[in-house]
């Protein structure tokens, strides 16, 4: 198949992949100067740019090309490293230039309140499709959330029958109580969802995964949630706090490490955003 049909059919299927394209080459290679391959996000893929260690090579770059969706540039030289790009190339140098193609991220969001309706406007300007999911129809609805992918309007524990979240999906529970954020959270442990996160004060927290574990949830699943959510910048209103949130959804995004440790809302805030979050 054809490397740009098998783009097109990725991207219609919502999957992740990577593009590897000769950027530059100095002497003889038994490949086209101009020779791309696609390395879909199981490994597989389409085309070749030469073949040998050298390519198993670039299709592991361009797997964390893909999870970080950031693009690379790998060069191989025949006599500087032989022993890696034996049987790739003749003698000469090239340049693989791998960029990522992946389908927009999705943020399913429960609770469509005040933090809801600024997260969503954030979100969506950071490059975000918003799923907004919503028990009151007087919250969820177009005049609200004009450009949302999806405006679910049902009980939360049916509403979760009609989505199904991948490694590129995120979950931001925001609703106005504690017993549907706890809902909410039961179904997204349970899903392959890249982020999940939960509005509340670490009371609230502390007390939904108890109960949960309770249930026969393992303690080690809640190191996936981010709860309290947000990353610290002093949030204090519903514009604020939907910064914050974006801003930790972005670093899961790109990995930001140095992020993600300093996450989690002031403790002396967390009673009073609860209370803002409905």
């Amino acid at each position: 198949m054809d490397v740009y049909e098998e783009i097109i059919l990725m991207r219609q299927q919502g999957r992740s992949c990577a593009l590897a394209s000769i950027i530059n080459t100095v002497g003889s290679i038994p490949a086209s100067s101009s020779a791309k391959m696609l390395v879909r996000d199981d490994g597989s893929i389409v085309g070749t740019i030469g073949g040998g260690a050298g390519e198993l090579e670039v299709i592991q770059i361009a797997r964390e090309v893909i999870e970080r969706e950031k693009p690379q540039t790998v060069s191989f030289n025949l006599t500087q490293r032989p022993g890696v790009d034996a049987g790739m190339v003749c003698g000469g140098s090239l340049d693989v230039f791998v960029e990522p193609i992946v389908p927009a991220p999705t943020l399913y969001m429960f609770g469509a309140g005040h933090c809801g309706l600024a997260t969503y406007r954030v979100a969506l300007a950071a490059g975000f499709d918003v799923v907004v999911i919503d028990e009151r129809e007087a919250f969820a609805n177009r005049e609200r959330f004009p450009e949302a992918k999806w405006i679910i309007v049902a009980d939360f524990d049916v509403a979760v029958m009609q989505l199904a979240p991948t490694s590129t999906s995120y979950i931001v529970s925001l609703t106005p109580g504690h017993l549907s954020d706890m809902r909410v959270l039961r179904w997204a442990l349970g899903t392959s969802a890249r982020y999940i996160g939960m509005m509340g004060s670490r009371r609230k927290v502390t007390g939904i995964f108890k109960e949960l574990q309770k249930e026969g949830v393992p303690p080690d699943a809640f190191t996936r949630v981010h709860a309290p959510i947000g990353l610290d910048i002093g949030a204090d209103n519903p514009e604020e706090i939907a910064v914050s949130i974006v801003a930790e959804l972005i670093a899961s995004r790109r990995r930001c490490d140095a992020a993600l440790t300093h996450r989690g809302l002031r403790p002396e805030k967390e009673e009073v955003l609860e209370q803002k979050s409905a």
